[in-house]
């Protein structure tokens, strides 16, 4: 399964830029998109920014990554002890 997640653009080189991943910043491009600027938010999928998404809608599904993950640890699969 692939994952396309929102990433904070927070510097741009030509067409490239570089994203905050939840504090990990990544090279990607950009060139799928070359109407980018600082500040946007990108759906980034195996290293390119695929789109622009909306500030708000950026926030809340990083929010709910945050929560699947918190969740996730207090979650054991059958048969798998912790």
């Amino acid at each position: 399964m692939c994952l396309a997640i929102p990433a904070l653009v927070v510097a741009i080189d030509a067409l490239n830029a570089t994203v905050d991943l939840a504090g990990v910043r990544k090279d990607i491009s950009i060139a799928l998109v070359p109407e980018v600027v600082i500040g946007d938010y990108v759906i980034v999928h195996v290293g390119f920014a695929i789109g622009v998404v909306d500030p708000d809608e950026a926030l809340r599904t990083l929010a709910l990554f945050a929560e699947l993950d918190a969740h996730a640890g207090r979650v054991a699969s059958p048969g798998i002890a912790k």
